[in-house]
């Protein structure tokens, strides 16, 4: 279930009704999937075949369907993060840089943990998500954001978009930001 971290106070919210509340009044999606569904032997798998990735969008097929009608994404594929991705260092690198969009960034956890850090309002500043298996968050275009791991380096995610093509991350110089 999600936890929220409030940077400048750190308060932390772990109640996922005060945790869907928060993000709500930050303009950020929040929903929960039952990641027990997927087949026990990809829990914990973060190296996936094409076979692999098939069945965990087969496995949530009506919810990724559900979501992308109501938002309007068109496309969604699988992301897989671990160690034993080759440069996950530097792959990690070019996430970490506080960032927007010109459409939703959209991740359904299906395995592993990932976090999100995002701008919130005046009041709030930033914030981090803490998302494990089953959170799925949609940070809205032009929100500044960006997604890394969390220290276990294991991912896996659906992620959907509207444009078949992705999206772009275009740099946003926030001089307020502390990593």
């Amino acid at each position: 279930m999600a936890q929220i971290r409030i940077r400048n106070t750190n308060v932390r919210i772990e109640n996922e009704n005060s945790v869907r509340t928060f993000l709500d009044k930050q303009n950020v999606l929040y929903e929960h999937w039952d990641a027990a569904k997927l087949p026990e032997h990809l829990h914990h798998k973060f190296t996936l075949s094409d076979d692999d990735k098939n069945t965990i969008l087969t496995t949530f097929d009506s919810e990724i369907r559900d979501l992308a009608e109501r938002r309007g994404y068109k496309t969604w594929d699988i992301v897989a993060l671990s160690e034993a991705t080759p440069n996950i260092e530097e792959i990690l690198k070019k996430f970490e840089n506080v960032h927007t969009h010109s459409e939703d960034e959209v991740r359904a956890i299906t395995a592993g943990q990932g976090i999100f850090i995002i701008k919130g309002d005046e009041d709030t500043g930033y914030f981090d998500v803490e998302l494990s298996a089953g959170d799925v968050i949609s940070v809205p275009e032009g929100q500044a954001h960006f997604f890394t791991l969390m220290e276990n380096k294991a991912i896996v995610a659906v992620r959907l978009f509207i444009e078949p093509t992705g999206w772009v991350a275009e740099p946003y110089d926030d001089p307020s930001f502390v990593k």
